[in-house]
């Protein structure tokens, strides 16, 4: 056999290698991705700060005499005053649940002031810590407390406050996922204008989401890596969006050999190490970004730290190795209609990014500054965001369990219809009740369950819940309250704020720095990673001022979730980096090759603008599903990341980077040597005759 012979044979064998080789992986990964939904977990302590006294609260409860405790309460309210027949109608009710299901002591009611409210609060064990067997309990309750006869009947409390709020998040499966694959598969086909071409990355990025839950399920099992409803369903977003996004640079470059070099396969190689290197570095910065949330002391954080970048790191290797060996396989026809062929030239058009090149190099500096001016205003946004979000304002659309906790603050505005729980060791637990009950701000306190070495002292605050008033009394009560803990969902909330801030403060930094290392090492420079830094912190300022302006004038939102500032740096940083390697890879190409700093911002404008647009807007609209979530929190942090990416793509990213390279000419590239002297221009070099 000659060497012709065996080169031939190499392309040919290499693509069904990779493909026997993805084939392997996902026979092993597939029993493990099956049973990731079987490990998800959705408690209130899968999400609460690690260290913080609620948690703590919450954890001993589940090792109590019964284990987890599902406090529910029903209300019964008429607004002209409860008759006869309706507090008979809810002693029938409560007698009818209590004969069915195992519940902590006998249910008392108790009545408002106004006569027009009748609350029956009611605990149990019996569904332990199991939450299908909890939401089953609440959805059975529900089912004997129903409304009848202009007598208005709900359900509420901690345990149906957290059954629904599971049911929102089990969209995050597979409505989550159905929902982004049709967005993807839409703005593929209208980028592409292919009949096929727009699957083979959808299939690709399928397959990945699919290996990313067995890899998910395997970290879970190995090194208990939590796994929550929110997290997975950004492990998703991120797999679809970021993978998109690889696929699209991969294939606008393959498409760009396929001009030049006639087979395939060595058309292949060339595109993989013209944006290789960007595509590595994308993913990297991606990576080392959410890994920095393994700092984060929230639960939930943490633990969406290692799955997102599950995520990414399946996404690049499927975008490496089994898409380029599908698109080898199928070679040229699956450009159809619009095939690149060999020796052709690309019709020569006045493009967009063309035309804001030129802008932006004539006045490099007058386009700069206004846009710093803009991103400067728009951030002044943020001044405007409400306040932190309130448990009863977290569902977009009101739950039933809202529905009663806001019946009961207007019926007992006297009392707080929310306890707050403290847990105190059981041979302190009569000078607790005294300390407890000599609090400022506290209605009642008594004692509950007893077991475990703890006693659980059940107090009810005279301020309504989440107000400042309940806030200064739960602070008064950890102050005071030496050795004991305190939680329930007010104690919970303020963690969530508090350590939200704390793991701002660590985190941002240790991105920051992360991502700069990155592009240093990347790019050679100091001067353009710190552009491409300041560029994304600018944006997500300006987005967080866009979400002032809107979420409470034309969201209706109540309030800000706490993780939003930390979760959107992030996501805004790591990712918004990615256009800006993008950009700023095939400008050092073009300077290597000897093109003066003007020619060669404005030549990677034009070059890659197209595809960094393309790759925007499918990351900005996978983000954009999470708009139709049921958890506000959710819908802000979708919002805010997809017009972060938008504004990154289509202001930052053209006009003030280019600018800004444009105006520094060489010293974008300093200390390294394409700052000092101009770099001899590469000859290029004749290809091979083919064999």
């Amino acid at each position: 056999m000659g060497a012709g012979e065996t080169i031939r044979t190499r392309r040919r064998a290499v693509p069904w290698l990779l493909l026997a080789l993805w084939v392997g992986v996902l026979a092993v990964a597939s029993p493990f991705a099956a049973k990731l939904g079987d490990v998800q977990r959705d408690r209130i302590t899968d999400y609460l700060p690690a260290s913080a006294d609620s948690t703590q609260v919450a954890e001993i409860q589940d090792r109590l005499p019964g284990g987890e405790t599902t406090e529910l309460v029903l209300v019964y309210h008429r607004d002209g005053g409860l008759t006869a027949a309706d507090r008979q109608t809810a002693g029938e009710q409560v007698a009818r649940i209590a004969g069915e299901h195992d519940l902590a002591g006998e249910p008392q009611g108790v009545p408002s002031k106004d006569g027009t409210t009748l609350m029956y609060p009611v605990a149990t064990n019996e569904p332990g810590d199991d939450e299908k067997k909890r939401d089953a309990f609440v959805d059975a309750v529900r089912e004997v407390a129903h409304s009848e006869g202009g007598l208005t009947v709900q359900v509420g409390g901690p345990g149906a406050m957290t059954t629904d709020a599971s049911k929102v998040y089990n969209q995050l499966g597979g409505p989550l996922l159905y929902t982004t694959v049709a967005v993807v598969a839409v703005l593929l086909i209208l980028i592409y204008r292919s009949p096929v071409l727009w699957l083979v990355p959808l299939a690709v990025a399928g397959l990945a989401d699919y290996l990313s839950m067995g890899v998910a399920y395997g970290l879970h099992e190995a090194f208990g890596t939590q796994v929550s409803g929110q997290s997975t369903g950004i492990m998703t977003i991120l797999v679809f969006g970021a993978g998109t996004d690889y696929a699209l640079l991969i294939i606008s470059r393959y498409r760009e050999e396929l001009r030049r070099i006639e087979r395939p396969y060595d058309a292949m190689r060339a595109a993989l190490r013209g944006c290789g290197p960007a595509v590595l570095a994308s993913s990297g910065t991606v990576a080392a970004g959410l890994l920095c949330l393994l700092a984060a002391d929230l639960n939930s954080n943490r633990g969406m730290g290692p799955l997102g970048t599950v995520g990414v790191l399946c996404a690049l290797a499927a975008m490496l190795t089994l898409l380029p060996a599908i698109l080898v396989l199928l070679g040229r026809r699956v450009f159809w209609p619009l095939v690149p062929a060999y020796g052709s030239t690309p019709k020569v058009r006045r493009s967009l990014f063309a035309a804001m090149g030129s802008s932006a190099g004539r006045r490099p500096v007058t386009v700069l500054a206004g846009g710093a001016v803009l991103l400067g205003a728009l951030a002044l946004g943020a001044l405007n965001l409400p306040g932190s979000l309130k448990q009863e304002d977290s569902f977009v659309d009101k739950p039933e369990s809202v529905d009663a906790l806001q019946t009961l603050a207007e019926a007992y505005p006297e009392r707080s219809s929310q306890p707050i729980t403290v847990l105190t060791p059981a041979d302190r637990a009569d000078a607790t009740l005294a300390t407890a009950r000599g609090t400022d701000g506290v209605d009642s306190a008594q004692q509950g369950r007893t077991g475990d070495g703890w006693t659980e002292v059940v107090v009810i605050a005279e301020d309504a819940p989440q107000t400042p008033g309940e806030t200064r009394t739960i602070e008064a009560l950890r102050d005071r309250l030496d050795g004991s803990y305190v939680g329930g969902p007010s104690a919970q909330q303020l963690d969530l704020k508090e350590t939200n801030a704390r793991d701002t403060a660590v985190v941002v930094p240790i991105v920051l720095v992360s991502v700069l290392l990155i592009l240093i090492a990347l790019l050679r420079s100091l001067v353009a990673p710190l552009i491409l830094v300041a560029a994304v912190v600018a944006v997500w300022g300006a987005t967080l001022g866009i979400g002032g302006l809107v979420f409470e004038p034309l969201f209706g939102f109540q309030g800000t979730d706490p993780g939003l500032g930390l979760l959107s740096f992030v996501f805004l940083v790591a990712l918004g980096v990615d256009y800006g390697i993008f950009l700023m890879h095939r400008m050092r190409e073009e300077a290597m090759r000897g093109a003066e700093p003007t020619t060669a911002a404005l030549t990677a404008l034009r070059t890659t603008g197209g595809v960094i647009a393309s790759a925007g807007l499918v990351l900005a609209a996978t983000f954009g599903v999470l708009l139709n979530m049921g958890l506000v929190a959710l819908v802000e942090l979708g919002f805010v990341i997809a017009v972060g990416v938008l504004l990154d793509t289509f202001l930052v990213r053209t006009y003030l980077v280019t600018s800004a390279s444009v105006a520094l000419g060489r010293k974008v590239w300093w200390p390294g040597r394409l700052s000092k002297t101009p770099v001899e221009p590469v000859r290029p070099q004749r290809q091979p005759e083919p064999v």
